[in-house]
């Protein structure tokens, strides 16, 4: 198996549990919380997306999906069209809202299609490339796109718990 091939399995099991944490919740339920400071499922699945959009389209030396192809609009958040979710507050998460739970399982598989294109693209040597060397020790292509994985299947896996909190209450 290539690095490539691996990198793209694990970026298709995102994408399963993204939808599996999405299936058949309405959007109130997308944006309920267990309690005022915690995450959405709406939030999580919204952040992790726009995570992965904004490092993978670095990399790769492209315009996000969220811009280049309108889901800013569409979503229509009251945040910068830059916004990916890093740091926000219960304030910011209360804000995250979708009218259908389409839109943000759309929006992944637009984002998972153009990383799927990039990764499956890419060799071994590439994984090597410094992609920000402003850290110790620099941050290569490897390291930023397997930070990315670790930090959407959290946030997905999270997504998932809360799913089961939501439909264990109703």
């Amino acid at each position: 198996m290539r690095s490539a091939d691996l990198l793209a399995d694990a970026f298709d099991r995102t994408r399963e549990a993204v939808h599996e944490a999405v299936a058949g919740l309405t959007p109130d339920q997308l944006a309920e919380r267990p309690d005022p400071g915690a995450n959405s499922v709406a939030w999580l699945v919204w952040h992790l997306t726009r995570v992965q959009d904004d490092h993978v389209s670095e990399a790769a030396g492209r315009p996000q999906t969220w811009t280049a192809d309108g889901w800013a609009g569409r979503f229509s958040l009251p945040f910068p069209a830059e916004e990916t979710g890093y740091g926000h507050g219960p304030d910011e998460v209360a804000r995250v809202r979708v009218a259908d739970p389409a839109l943000l399982t759309g929006y992944h598989d637009a984002v998972h299609a153009a990383t799927l294109d990039y990764v499956r693209g890419l060799t071994d040597a590439d994984l090597d490339r410094v992609v920000d060397p402003g850290w110790t020790p620099p941050v290569t292509l490897g390291v930023r796109l397997v930070s990315v994985l670790a930090d959407d299947l959290q946030h997905a896996g999270q997504a998932a718990f809360l799913r089961g909190l939501l439909l264990r209450g109703s």
